[in-house]
C-alpha cells in the first residue's frame, strides 16, 4: 500500500472544487432528488452541477446533458445512475477531469450474479485506467464537516459541526445511526465516510488519510470484511504512530472461507481471535458491541489518551462500590492503595482519626457531603497512585434538578483541567440526554460522561491496554531473547516440501502424512518422538526393538486426518505379541470403515508418558493471513479452547506472552509444587513454527501439532502428532 497515494486520493474525495450530481432528478422521494437537495443544503462553497440528458433544469438550476457541456471541469461525481451505466459514465467523467466520485448505485458484486461480477471487473478496470478515487459502489454517501461536502442520505435532520471523530465503514446504516447517537451525546463528527463494496477506495485508504488529519482524535470503523489486509495493517500502524486509536466493530465470521481449515488450529481460529491477534498490536481496539464503541469514543474525545489502569473512585453509595468492583473484574483495571498523603487528607475531610476500616481502601471513597465530595476529588487529583478519577455522577436532565450539580461539575471541570487529570463520570444505567443535559455537557470539556458500569469499565480497559501498547511501541521492540536457540537445517526440508507440493498439486488443500510432516518439523529443530515407518508386522516388530518398548502404533496415510476416531492408533504396546495384535486390529478397524486402500504403512513411535500436553499450530486466515496458535492440547482441545494467537512472524518475547495468556501456563510454571517446565523452550518451538510458514509461505497452508508434550525441567519437548497442509495449487 502506498500511504501517500491513499492520502492524496482521499484528499481529492473529501475536499473537491465542485460537485457534479450525475442522474439528478426533481422527482419527489427519489434518491436522486434527496441527494440533490442534500448536497445543496449545507453550504458547500463550490459550484454544484446536475447532469441528466432527459432534463433541462432541476428546479431553477440548469441541468447539463454531459460532462463536456459543464462550465468547468468536473471534480467530484455523485453517481445516481443504474449500475450498468456506471463504468462508462465514470470513464467519461474522469476523462473530462474528475478526480473522485461517490457511487450510490447498487447491483454490482454484492448481487452474486454474473452480471454484477462483470460490472465489478469493468469498474475496477476504469479505476485502474484513470486513477479516479471512488467511494463505493453501493454506498450511501459521505459527510465532511470541514469542506461542507454532504452527500449522505438521511431523512432525519443533520447538524454539521466539525468534530474530532471520524466514522468509516461498509454499512451506511450503522454509521448513520452512530452519527445520531454521538450527536445526542454532544459529540460532533468531522467525517462520515461510507465505503460500500470498496471496489475503489477501502477502509485502509480512509484510515491512512485520517491518521494524518490533525483534527481527528479517533477513527471508528464498521467492517464486514477487510478487502486489503496488508494495506489495513499499514494504515492502522500509521494511526498508532499518530496516537489515534482505531476502534473497530467487526462482524461476519469467515467460516465460509475456511474450507482449508483441516487442522485444529484452523477450526479454532475464529475471525475475532485472529483479528485481535494480527491487529491488536497495531493499536486497533475491537469492541464487542456498538454501545461499547460509543463509550470508548466518549472517553477518547473528553478524557483523551493515554489512559492508565489505576482507578480512584468516589461513589455516592456502598452498593455502587460493589457494582464497580464487579464491572472491573477481569478487565485488568485496578483500584490501588492510595498514597499516605491522600489517606491522611481524606481522614481529615471525613473527620476521622485514620482511614482504617473506611471504604477508601482500594481507591474508593463513599461520600454524601458536597464539600467533602469536592475536597476528596482534589485529594484524588493529587494522588500519584491514581491515573483516572471515576465519579458516580450523571448530567442533570432539567434546570433545578439535583440542586448544585451544575456548579459542582463546573468546579470539577476546572479542578481536573488545572491538574491535567483524567476525570470520568459514570451513570448506573444507560439514559437519554435532554437538550438541557447537552447544554450543561457542552461546558464540561475536561470530563468524560459514560453510561452503564460494565460497558464503561470495558471501554476504559480497552484504552488502558491501547495506551500501554502505544508506550511500548514508542520505546521500540525489545531485542529477541537469545537464551533459547533451536538448531535448524531447513535447506533440504524446504526443497523436500516443495517437491511434495508439486507432486500433490491440487485445487484443494492437501495434507502430508504424519512422517512427512514430522520430517519438516525436525529440519527446523522441533523435537519429535523416535519413530520408523513399517509396511508389515515383521518390520514393525524390528522397528520397535530399535526404538525400545513401550511404543505407539499408528496408521500412516495423508487421507486419515483423525486417526484416533477410526481406531487407527494403539498406545502403550509393551512387547512384540501386543504389537502384532495391534497391527492386525488397526487393519480390521480400517477395513470396517472402508479405509484400508488409503493405508501407506504403519508408524512405530516411542511412547511418551507424563508431561503437559499442548497444541501448537499455524493457520492461514482468509482475511488476516498467517497466525500462530498455542494452548492446551490433547483430546479436549476444541472443547476447552484454551488458546492464544499471534501474527506471524513471532519473536521469542511474543511467544512467551502468548503462553502467559493461556490457563495452561499455570501448569507449566509448576502447579502445586510440581516441577516447572522450560517455557522458553516451548516459546522457541512456537518461533520455529512461525519460521517454517514464513520461509515456505508459498506452499504451506497450515500446521498442527497436537499434542506437543512439554516435560518438566530442562527435558526437551516433542511433537507426538503433526499435520501439515499444503496450499491449493501450490507448486
Amino acid at each position: 500500500m502506498d500511504l501517500d497515494a491513499s492520502i492524496r486520493k482521499v484528499g481529492a474525495l473529501i475536499a473537491p472544487r465542485n460537485i457534479v450530481v450525475v442522474g439528478a432528478s426533481a422527482r419527489p422521494g427519489s434518491w436522486p432528488a434527496v441527494v440533490w437537495e442534500t448536497v445543496n443544503n449545507f453550504g458547500f462553497p463550490g459550484a454544484i452541477y446536475p447532469i441528466n440528458p432527459n432534463r433541462s433544469s432541476i428546479g431553477t438550476v440548469r441541468c447539463y446533458p454531459d460532462f463536456t457541456s459543464l462550465p468547468e471541469k468536473p471534480d467530484h461525481l455523485v453517481m445516481l445512475v443504474p449500475s450498468a451505466m456506471v463504468p462508462e459514465m465514470l470513464l467519461s467523467g474522469a476523462q473530462a477531469g474528475a478526480r473522485s466520485a461517490t457511487v450510490f448505485s447498487s447491483g454490482f458484486g454484492e448481487t452474486g450474479t454474473a452480471e454484477g461480477l462483470e460490472l465489478d471487473r469493468r469498474l475496477a478496470q476504469v479505476i485502474e485506467q484513470t486513477g479516479i478515487a471512488i467511494s463505493g459502489p453501493n454506498c450511501t454517501g459521505n459527510i465532511v464537516a470541514r469542506s461542507r461536502l454532504v452527500t449522505l442520505v438521511d431523512h432525519r435532520k443533520l447538524h454539521i459541526q466539525a468534530g474530532s471523530v471520524a466514522l468509516v465503514g461498509q454499512s451506511g446504516g450503522v454509521l448513520l445511526y452512530a452519527n445520531h447517537i454521538l450527536a445526542d451525546r454532544g459529540i460532533p463528527i468531522g467525517y462520515l465516510i461510507t465505503s460500500g463494496n470498496e471496489i475503489g477506495l477501502t477502509c485502509a485508504d480512509y484510515i491512512a488519510f485520517l491518521a494524518q488529519e490533525p483534527t481527528v482524535k479517533v477513527v471508528f470503523c464498521y467492517i464486514d470484511s477487510i478487502k486489503d489486509p496488508d494495506g489495513f495493517k499499514q494504515a492502522c500502524a500509521s494511526a498508532q504512530r499518530a496516537g489515534k486509536p482505531v476502534v473497530v466493530f467487526k462482524v461476519g465470521a469467515s467460516e465460509a472461507g475456511r474450507h482449508a481449515a483441516l487442522t485444529h488450529t484452523g477450526a479454532l481460529a475464529g475471525s475475532t481471535e485472529v483479528f485481535d491477534a494480527v491487529l491488536g498490536d497495531l493499536g486497533v481496539i475491537r469492541v464487542s458491541s456498538l454501545d461499547e464503541a460509543i463509550e470508548t469514543i466518549e472517553l477518547i474525545v473528553h478524557a483523551g489518551v493515554p489512559i492508565g489502569r489505576r482507578i480512584g473512585a468516589l461513589t455516592l453509595s456502598g452498593a455502587y462500590r460493589a457494582i464497580l468492583l464487579d464491572g472491573a473484574s477481569g478487565t485488568g483495571l485496578v483500584f490501588p492503595t492510595l498514597a499516605a498523603a491522600t489517606e491522611a487528607k481524606l481522614a481529615q475531610i471525613l473527620g476521622v482519626g485514620s482511614m482504617a476500616g473506611n471504604p477508601a481502601d482500594g481507591g474508593f471513597t463513599v461520600l454524601t457531603s458536597v464539600e467533602a465530595y469536592l475536597a476528596s476529588i482534589e485529594a484524588f487529583c493529587d494522588d500519584p497512585n491514581v491515573d483516572v478519577l471515576l465519579l458516580q455522577a450523571e448530567l442533570p436532565r432539567e434546570t433545578g434538578m439535583a440542586a448544585s450539580w451544575e456548579e459542582r461539575f463546573q468546579r470539577i471541570n476546572e479542578m481536573v483541567g488545572r491538574r491535567n487529570k483524567k476525570a470520568v463520570c459514570v451513570s448506573m444505567f444507560s439514559r437519554m440526554l435532554t437538550d438541557y443535559s447537552r447544554s450543561v455537557r457542552a461546558e464540561l470539556g475536561n470530563i468524560a460522561f459514560v453510561q452503564e458500569t460494565n460497558k464503561s469499565m470495558r471501554a476504559l480497559s480497552y484504552l488502558a491496554h491501547w495506551s500501554e501498547l502505544a508506550r511500548r511501541t514508542h520505546r521500540g521492540t525489545p531485542a529477541a531473547d537469545s537464551t533459547t536457540r533451536i538448531r535448524a537445517q531447513p535447506g533440504a526440508a524446504a526443497d523436500r516440501i516443495r517437491e511434495l507440493a508439486a507432486r500433490a498439486r491440487s485445487d484443494e488443500p492437501v495434507a502430508l502424512s504424519e512422517p512427512e510432516a514430522k520430517e519438516i518439523l525436525r529440519a527446523y529443530g522441533i523435537g519429535t518422538t523416535r519413530e520408523e515407518v513399517a509396511t508389515s508386522p515383521t518390520e514393525a516388530a524390528r522397528a520397535a526393538e530399535r526404538i525400545g518398548y513401550p511404543v505407539v502404533l499408528k496408521a500412516v496415510s495423508s487421507k486419515l486426518l483423525h486417526k484416533s476416531d477410526l481406531g487407527a492408533v494403539m498406545l502403550n504396546i509393551s512387547n512384540a505379541d501386543e504389537l502384532m495384535r495391534a497391527y492386525e486390529q488397526i487393519h480390521r478397524n480400517l477395513k470396517q470403515g472402508g479405509f484400508t486402500a488409503l493405508l501407506d504403512g504403519m508408524l512405530v513411535c516411542q511412547q511418551v508418558n507424563g508431561g503437559v500436553e499442548l497444541a501448537l499450530g499455524v493457520h492461514r486466515d482468509p482475511e488476516m493471513g498467517l497466525v500462530v496458535m498455542a494452548g492446551s492440547g490433547g483430546v479436549l482441545l476444541e472443547l476447552v479452547k484454551d488458546v492464544a494467537f499471534a501474527a506471524v512472524p513471532v519473536s521469542q518475547e511474543r511467544a512467551l506472552e502468548m503462553l502467559e495468556r493461556t490457563r495452561i501456563a499455570r501448569l507449566l510454571r509448576g502447579y502445586r509444587g510440581a516441577r516447572a517446565h522450560d517455557m522458553h523452550a516451548i516459546a522457541a518451538t512456537i518461533v520455529a513454527l512461525a519460521r517454517i510458514v514464513t520461509e515456505l509461505e508459498d506452499v504451506i497452508e497450515s500446521i498442527d501439532i497436537n499434542p506437543y508434550v512439554s516435560l518438566p525441567s530442562k527435558a526437551k519437548g516433542m511433537a507426538l502428532d503433526a499435520l501439515v497442509v499444503l496450499k491449493r495449487g501450490s507448486q
